[in-house]
């Protein structure tokens, strides 16, 4: 048990002695600095301010009484348990402890006086309590709830609750709001609750406040905690919002009957409205010599890489490079060919290039690919990760394109950021930046000595086919310029989504046959099981070779992570050549998997997939004519029911095919966090704040945080620094 003498301090220096396991354990959960400590909250409350009768007690209540014990024995029957009688003068409760050592014993020894706290139940032979907690009678009875935290097993409590209570009480809580939003916070919180007296509440609240207040947070003490956790994120994306606005960028116009317009007008298909719409909002934005920072979303299959490729153009028309980054080969190659199908010929007669880039490459391909990117021959390069390695050196990058950005991890998407190239200035002039809009010609890819006026980066538009629900976008992606595309080309037809047990995989099977007799093709997905790999490959195998056997004459082929590219590339070359009758995979095709012919998804185990993950896979059938289906095949636990949270997700993906609402259940179902995944590599997570319940409180942190940033900002500094440390920077991404 640590004394309060061990919490850790905010900066230790490097003449203190080693941290002992409990600090250590604090700092693993990065309760580091004196404010971190005061903003880690209790995640329930007991009772220990009074004391209950065995007579008013009830059953299945949480209760504290005081009594005498009058019995104590070590029970073999039907297994070794030390039972206690205690009597509290109005009833008698049997106290049963399957664990114990001798100092229990010693202190329930019969005569002893003791207090005891758990849950009461009530049966044929009386009161009784499995595993109470107890200690000696005495002492006044505490004035507040006791907190209990969220902790670790090297983490006792009697440690966490002291070093919280340190912390606390060593912060610096003063007021960071000026006295011209407070009042509007305090209409929205309703009350006047400071910091300081919302986290002392918190803490420690009294006997008397509701519970139920307290657990759904809706008290005004938490409603002021969050306001100021919602206005932190808001400063912070401010704050990054109006660095990025004095940042250079090229600006790129689309020369008349250049690339742009001949891509439009050699395009197989006609753009959508929503294509249309959102090509103008980026190429507005190309136009300004202020970094674009927009995110593209749209649908599963709703167009969103002849929107890229139309900005593509924009920028190779007015002479410079760019960049495709993809998180999976199999992706990055799917857009490979898309891309060089439609961009190929028109780049030929200009003497420019598609470069494709991957970690798999042959080293003679590879140099060659370095090559054309250094020297500007590769206009547009396509790639996984490797396009952000140290040895691609671009000759004048000015727009990177993220496909499915929350797959890659913060750093990765600075990185690629950071691609622009030190002291890379204006092709044609190498003039500072100008006015709004104005428009280099001809320009020449030049490398000079740095001239730090022009701290330069490329435009960056970032992919996803993950829809962020409204509420997510104004938090979240507050830095971020949001385009929608809100409808799918047509010809797509309506994927009739079933959820069946795994009980039915006959019936499934046949089904299967079914659509291959009428040359359709089949997507089986197999579940990844992230903590055995092996479990996962066997699982896919295990598929394959059933779906061999119970259909003879048929193709039927297997893809996963394992494998090398090279077979990845001739098993997906058989299925999307409609050689292969079915595909047996792991979840590598997830995304970017075009196969017009498919007309069935069976996802296997469909309760371990998350609701976004299990849309994505859905997406990859009903790109053609004919009628689509997605089975959705789980198994339940032994003996029992499927948990409440995969029901829940179940039953979203066949209620309905609209990304939005998947998005918005999805939400609700795991919370922001787990929404947005790698985003938040390193970056605050919104921990107190829901942003399905506590819109009224971001609305004022949108109006606030400008309004502070503008007149008070040095208490928006103070502000940010308290809520998220060094954490801020990773918003930027």
């Amino acid at each position: 048990m640590g004394t309060g003498q061990n919490c850790p301090m905010p900066d230790a220096s490097p003449a203190r002695k080693p941290l002992s396991a409990p600090q250590k354990a604090l700092h693993k959960l990065g309760l580091v600095r004196d404010i971190d400590l005061a903003l880690h909250l209790p995640l329930r409350y007991e009772d220990e301010t009074r004391i209950v009768t065995l007579r008013g007690a009830r059953d299945g209540q949480l209760a504290q009484i005081e009594g005498t014990v009058t019995h104590s024995e070590i029970s073999f029957r039907p297994r070794r348990q030390l039972l206690v009688t205690l009597d509290d003068g109005t009833d008698t409760c049997t106290l049963r402890f399957f664990t114990f050592y001798p100092a229990h014993q010693k202190t329930l020894a019969v005569g002893a006086r003791v207090r005891v706290r758990g849950e009461l139940r009530g049966g044929f032979l009386g009161w009784t309590m499995v595993h109470p907690a107890f200690h000696a009678a005495g002492g006044e009875l505490p004035d507040a709830l006791t907190p209990v935290y969220p902790t670790s097993a090297q983490l006792p409590q009697a440690y966490i609750r002291k070093a919280v209570a340190s912390g606390l009480k060593r912060a610096d809580l003063g007021e960071t709001l000026p006295p011209a939003l407070l009042g509007g916070l305090q209409a929205v919180v309703r009350g006047t609750w400071t910091l300081r007296d919302a986290l002392q509440y918190l803490h420690h609240p009294g006997p008397d406040v509701s519970l139920d207040a307290l657990e759904d947070r809706s008290h005004p003490a938490w409603q002021r905690l969050k306001a100021e956790e919602l206005l932190a994120q808001q400063l912070s994306q401010c704050t990054a919002r109006q660095e990025r606005a004095a940042l250079n960028a090229p600006a790129l116009r689309a020369a008349p009957g250049g690339l742009h317009e001949q891509l439009l007008g050699v395009l197989p298909f006609a753009l959508t409205t929503a294509q249309r719409r959102v090509g103008e909002e980026i190429a507005r934005d190309l136009l300004r010599q202020v970094p674009m920072h927009r995110l593209l979303q749209g649908d599963v299959g709703s167009g969103k890489t002849v929107v890229a490729a139309l900005a593509a153009a924009i920028a190779i028309d007015a002479g410079w490079q760019c960049a495709l980054m993809a998180p999976t080969e199999i992706l990055a190659e799917q857009h490979f060919a898309k891309l060089i199908g439609w961009l190929e010929p028109l780049l030929a007669p200009l003497g420019k290039r598609v470069a494709w880039l991957t970690g798999s490459q042959k080293k003679k391909q590879r140099t060659e690919m370095l090559a054309l990117i250094a020297s500007g021959e590769a206009a547009l390069v396509v790639g996984t990760h490797a396009v952000i390695q140290d040895q691609v050196q671009f000759s004048n990058l000015a727009l990177a394109i993220i496909d499915e950005q929350h797959r890659f991890g913060v750093a990765q998407r600075l990185a690629l950021r950071g691609k622009m190239g030190d002291g890379l200035v204006s092709p044609s002039t190498g003039s500072t930046r100008t006015e709004e809009n104005t428009v280099r010609t001809e320009p020449v890819s030049v490398r000079a000595e740095p001239v730090e006026a022009l701290a330069q980066e490329p435009h960056l538009l970032m992919m996803t086919a993950t829809p962020i629900p409204r509420t997510l976008a104004m938090s979240y992606y507050a830095d971020l310029d949001v385009s929608t595309i809100d409808e799918l080309p047509p010809g797509r037809t309506p994927i009739v989504t079933k959820v069946v047990a795994d009980s039915r995989r006959a019936e499934v099977v046949e089904r299967i046959r079914g659509q291959l007799a009428q040359g359709r093709q089949v997507y089986w997905v197999c579940p990844l099981i992230e903590e055995s790999e092996a479990i996962d490959l066997s699982n896919a195998t295990a598929t394959h070779a059933e779906l061999s056997a119970a259909l003879p004459g048929v193709l039927v082929g297997l893809l996963h992570s394992r494998m090398k590219v090279t077979e990845k590339k001739a098993v997906m070359s058989l299925f999307t050549g409609g050689q292969m009758g079915v595909l047996v995979s792991t979840t590598v095709i997830e995304v970017g998997v075009d196969v017009p012919n498919a007309s069935l998804m069976v996802i296997e185990h469909a309760e371990r997939f998350g609701l976004s993950q299990l849309h994505q896979l859905r997406g990859r059938v009903g790109r053609g004519a004919a009628a689509s289906a997605c089975v959705l095949m789980y198994t339940p636990p032994d003996g029992g029911r499927l948990g409440e949270t995969a029901r829940e997700r179940l039953k979203a993906m066949a209620d309905t095919s609209d990304g939005f609402e998947i998005a918005r259940r999805d939400l609700e179902i795991r919370g922001p966090g787990e929404f947005l995944g790698a985003r938040q590599s390193g970056a605050p997570l919104l921990r107190f704040a829901d942003l399905a319940t506590d819109t009224h409180l971001l609305d004022w942190a949108r109006e606030a945080a400008p309004v502070m940033l503008a007149q008070y900002p040095e208490l928006a500094e103070k502000h940010i620094a308290r809520w998220l440390g060094g954490k801020a920077e990773y918003l930027k991404a």
